[in-house]
């Protein structure tokens, strides 16, 4: 897992607003529909990302077949799809969002070359890490049990 300090994901997670979240599900059991419904739950504006449900709406938005569709400045692109899959997706969000802070791949997720290509443009890129489970560490969610959840079962 990729070294990143506390202070470094906190700054990340404060300054963003508006997060793309590329890969998302319409599924609630799937990672990408709850990580990014507890983002905006945080308040943060999601944008979802996923061209086979491209139209449909999901969390008050309307779900974009890609980047370029977002007419609206977004501080991070989370990205939720394998890593070979990454570089087309960094590209397209260099050119859509010239003033983009963050990329965000999730946890399994890295890719060193597209990476180095979102640094060379100032942008900050964050891999094999999930902004949820980092947010609630980093913000006091977490307890000493783990995860949060709030609900209480007796399933493994």
């Amino acid at each position: 897992m990729e070294n990143y300090s506390d202070e470094h994901l906190k700054k990340v997670l404060q300054r963003t607003k508006v997060v793309a979240v590329v890969g998302v599900s319409m599924n609630p059991v799937r990672p990408s529909y709850y990580v990014a419904r507890y983002l905006g739950l945080k308040g943060y504006r999601v944008i979802p990302v996923n061209p086979g449900h491209a139209g449909k709406r999901l969390f008050g938005e309307t779900v974009r077949a890609s980047l370029s569709e977002i007419d609206a400045p977004v501080d991070m692109v989370d990205i939720f799809r394998r890593s070979e899959a990454v570089p087309p997706i960094v590209d397209e969000a260099l050119e859509a969002f010239p003033k983009l802070q963050t990329i965000w791949m999730q946890i399994g997720v890295a890719h060193a070359e597209a990476a180095a290509r979102a640094e060379a443009r100032g942008v900050t890129v964050i891999q094999n890490r999930c902004p949820k489970i980092e947010y609630q560490r980093l913000f006091g969610e977490l307890r000493m049990g783990g995860f949060a959840t709030g609900i209480i079962s007796s399933k493994l």
